[in-house]
């Protein structure tokens, strides 16, 4: 008999994060059932575990999955969707980590490890989310803490969904029944064969979460900026109604999500992007303890300029110029790049190689430590969500007052713009791409706006890209193929135009 996906990952996701969180947070509840066989209901019986069910996913994040080195949690889906774009460029191979997605060879690839690793380290934080959304009304414990506990669950699993239904289906197009196939919808704990769900029933379900989430985190604190609460879950309401295209709901939400969190100076914004507790514009993200380091694995090991690993010195990760030059150098968000990749501030050592345009927006925690806070959600990023959605409705000026402020805080030489319509669009898009540009927004940003990939008249390298410079909007490959394991063992799942 054939194992569904679904149960493949069972002991991936229920136990396993269970068990990091319970190492990591209680270590003494160990004791009480062999860790191969601790039952759903004893994990979920009681408010306390409940949390630690969410601690688990909340390091999942950043954890590796498949015990691969460059496939680490949701930092590393960050990379691969940057680097699958027009602003993020490898100027060499390096060590070899990412570049066959750079090159678009992982998204046709149904046998292929980095196909896999999004679809298995989403749906095993579903699984988690399930766990808790269908057994915490059984709970025993603190209320407040079973809701909190509900409320993330059903947040994560919107999150999860989102971020599947991007990849693994067409791109959603509004105004339209949108019955092309998504992805399967996993809501229960069966291990059933699943069908494929229209790309229109799965943003139902996302939107339905999301909705629940707001709802049982109504008036809840949280411990740290590594979990949710309402902005937060507003920040996600308002980016999936710009995917849709209901830009109404975006503005709304864009604007109640960022109630609270102030943008950061431009010396702040200099200071490496390392540090969600103390950053006020910081919504949501992870902070890496020490004891709980990836090493070579983490986000910085990557992303950064100062550590020193076999990545960072031979390939250290570089903006592409056509996007450098779309802006001034009184700009702080060019001023974190080095046309001459010299970077004397940092002093590098000899052995770190220099190109043009390098980054240093992102720093680890030294040379020798790679640790690195990691944003998943700032207030810029619904500033900008906001500024689109008003230009999209056609209310410019109101949408004008929220984008000079947010240009007016990046770069104090800012000069209001005199651009209307779609060029004034465009440079909100312009804006949206230098803004967050590293944290894994470009490739769903090209598939939303049904944009060809142009990397034409830059500075990539075209043996690294191994002359992958343009991809047509209508190219198969903006749809990844569903796993072949899923294939195999799921008879109702259909796959993807190969």
């Amino acid at each position: 008999m054939k194992i569904n996906f679904f149960n493949k990952i069972k002991y991936i996701a229920l136990l396993g994060v269970l068990l990091s969180s319970l190492i990591s947070c209680e270590g003494d509840f160990l004791n009480t059932d062999p860790t191969d066989r601790v039952s759903t209901d004893a994990a979920t019986g009681t408010a306390d575990n409940l949390m630690l069910i969410i601690n688990g996913m909340h390091r999942n994040m950043y954890v590796r999955q498949n015990s691969s080195q460059g496939q680490i949690g949701q930092t590393g889906v960050m990379i691969m969707m940057d680097a699958l774009g027009d602003d993020l460029v490898f100027p060499s191979t390096g060590n070899g980590w990412y570049i066959s997605t750079v090159r678009w060879q992982d998204q046709n690839n149904p046998n292929g490890s980095n196909l896999y690793y999004p679809y298995q380290f989403y749906y095993s934080m579903i699984k988690n989310a399930n766990a808790i959304i269908l057994n915490y009304s059984k709970a025993k414990g603190d209320a407040n803490v079973i809701k909190k506990a509900a409320g993330e669950a059903y947040a994560y699993r919107a999150f999860c969904y989102f971020n599947l239904v991007q990849l693994y289906g067409k791109r959603y197009v509004a105004g339209q029944n949108n019955s092309q196939l998504g992805v399967p919808l996993r809501l229960d704990e069966s291990y059933n064969p699943l069908k494929r769900s229209t790309v229109e029933e799965v943003y139902n379900q996302i939107n339905s979460d999301l909705d629940n989430a707001l709802m049982n985190l109504d008036g809840q604190t949280r411990f740290s900026k590594s979990h949710f609460n309402v902005n937060v879950v507003k920040g996600l309401i308002a980016r999936v109604a710009l995917t849709q295209g209901n830009y109404v709901k975006a503005a709304t939400y864009a604007k109640e999500a960022r109630t609270g969190f102030s943008l950061m100076s431009t010396s702040v914004y200099k200071a490496g992007f390392n540090n969600l507790e103390g950053n006020g514009e910081w919504m949501w993200g992870s902070q890496i303890n020490e004891d709980q380091s990836e090493y070579f694995g983490n986000f910085g090991a990557y992303m950064s300029r100062n550590y020193s690993s076999t990545n960072i010195r031979t390939a250290p990760k570089a903006m592409s110029k056509k996007l450098f030059d779309k802006f001034p150098s009184s700009d702080v968000r060019t001023q974190v790049v080095d046309p001459t990749g010299a970077h004397t501030a940092l002093g590098l050592a000899s052995n770190f190689s220099k190109y043009a345009y390098t980054s240093q927006k992102f720093l680890a925690v030294s040379a020798s430590d790679s640790r690195m806070d990691v944003p998943y959600m700032r207030a810029a990023e619904m500033y900008l969500i906001e500024a689109e959605a008003l230009a999209r409705q056609g209310k410019e000026s109101e949408s004008k007052i929220v984008f000079n402020a947010l240009e007016t805080a990046r770069n104090p030489s800012y000069v209001a713009t005199t651009l209307t319509g779609e060029a004034y669009i465009q440079r909100i898009l312009d804006s949206r791409r230098i803004e967050l540009w590293g944290e894994g927004f470009r490739f769903f940003d090209l598939k939303r706006l049904n944009v060809s990939l142009d990397r034409t008249g830059s500075n990539f390298n075209t043996t690294v890209v191994n002359n992958v410079l343009t991809i047509p909007s209508d190219d198969k490959r903006w749809t990844y193929l569903i796993p072949q394991s899923e294939i195999n063992a799921n008879p109702l799942c259909e796959q993807n135009e190969l």
